[in-house]
């Protein structure tokens, strides 16, 4: 080799080396957004992230901001927005018409596939792609009811818990005048929500199925021992007057506290429907962690958003604050399986729909029907159910 060749072979060989140092040099610097409630355990968990990645340079911050709100601040500013941020399943498809969410390479999805629930990655999806990786399964409602009152039987079927609380002189709660709730009885009917391909909401709650769901509602909130209200009426009345509530986990410790011994809880039983018992249904959510599309780093802030939402983390997540897991290693645990309010979410997910097709416009809508239905309305429901319908997808 003659000297300008060994010269040549010396000068890229340096530039290789600045490159290379400069590449060890370079801090990976991401932001995360949590809710207060889980600051703690993230803070953990990032650092046991560092630590696993030893060989980059990280500068990792974490901030508050909950689920429900990482939408609303994206909104505000996606350049100022966390990179790596967790949101609930209901804002999956607002989030990515606004191309706020980087979508998963296929080895990634492949693997969050094959790790966590049906239901759960289908609350990833939108279209052939998935947009974040689920960390929790458990936005979901079903059955808490004191077993000295109601038998395990009793509670298969809406009539059976009617008929025994009337007998024993107490009552049965459910938010009827709540959407989330109410939409229970017309999911269970057949009845559908969507979103059509110009995004706005459809529902069919109007039609005869539905009219049938309606009579059910109305029957239900005519009986005498039918109460309605917010949780903390729920709560407070359980275990005295109140024999079962239709709530989620978020009030598991609070009931759970009030029961005692008789502390119990099943998936929502069946009800009346055109004269045949009919599933209640109900909505699935989960909670989800994805990588925000404008991120300088997205390999890096997918690898993390993994980490976080990974079988190890997850069994974290549940054994410090008792977050449902969507990772199917840990929601089949004993620990997990054993959790009288989470088996009796599990059992009801089987009859639940994704809420990532339910849009702002059903809510208030639904209310409004509920509300009639609870101050006992005697109006026509079929020209009721198309006033609601209207509202919904106009």
């Amino acid at each position: 080799m003659n000297l300008s060749r060994k010269l040549l072979a010396l000068a890229l060989a340096l530039c290789v080396l600045a490159f290379s140092a400069s590449a060890l040099a370079d801090t990976v610097k991401l932001k995360v957004w949590g809710n207060q409630e889980n600051q703690e355990i993230l803070g953990e968990l990032i650092e046991e992230f560092k630590a696993a990645n030893p060989d980059t340079t990280w500068d990792i911050s974490l901030g508050v901001v909950g689920e429900p709100d990482a939408q609303a601040r994206y909104n505000e500013d996606a350049t100022a927005a966390a990179d790596v941020f967790a949101f609930p399943s209901d804002h999956t498809l607002q989030l990515v018409q606004v191309d706020a969410l980087q979508d998963l390479p296929q080895k990634d999805a492949e693997a969050m596939i094959a790790a966590n629930l049906p239901n759960a990655v289908e609350a990833a999806t939108v279209g052939d792609y998935y947009y974040g990786y689920p960390m929790s399964a458990d936005n979901g409602y079903f059955l808490y009811y004191d077993k000295s009152v109601l038998s395990e039987e009793d509670v298969k079927s809406l009539d059976g818990i009617l008929a025994a609380a009337n007998k024993a002189g107490k009552q049965v709660f459910m938010d009827v005048s709540n959407g989330w709730y109410i939409a229970s009885f017309f999911i269970g009917a057949g009845c559908t929500l969507g979103i059509d391909e110009n995004g706005k909401q459809t529902s069919d709650f109007n039609n005869e199925k539905g009219l049938a769901a309606a009579e059910a509602i109305r029957a239900f909130t005519a009986d005498p021992a039918f109460m309605t209200g917010d949780d903390s009426v729920l709560v407070g009345a359980m275990g005295g007057k109140l024999c079962a509530g239709v709530t989620g986990t978020w009030n598991a410790v609070s009931i759970q506290e009030k029961l005692g011994e008789n502390y119990a809880a099943c998936k929502l039983p069946t009800f009346t429907c055109a004269g045949e018992q009919v599933q209640m249904g109900s909505f699935f959510g989960a909670k989800l962690i994805g990588v925000n599309s404008l991120t300088q780093y997205p390999l890096e802030a997918l690898s993390l958003a993994q980490f976080l939402t990974n079988e190890a983390s997850q069994r974290k997540f549940f054994e410090i604050r008792a977050q449902g897991p969507s990772n199917i290693n840990v929601a089949s645990d004993p620990d997990v399986t054993g959790n009288i309010a989470l088996k009796a979410l599990y059992d009801q997910n089987q009859y639940a729909v994704s809420q990532k097709t339910v849009s702002n416009s059903y809510w208030t809508p639904a209310e409004a029907f509920g509300l009639e239905m609870e101050n006992k309305s005697t109006g026509d429901l079929q020209a009721m159910l198309d006033t609601m319908v209207s509202q919904i997808t106009q």
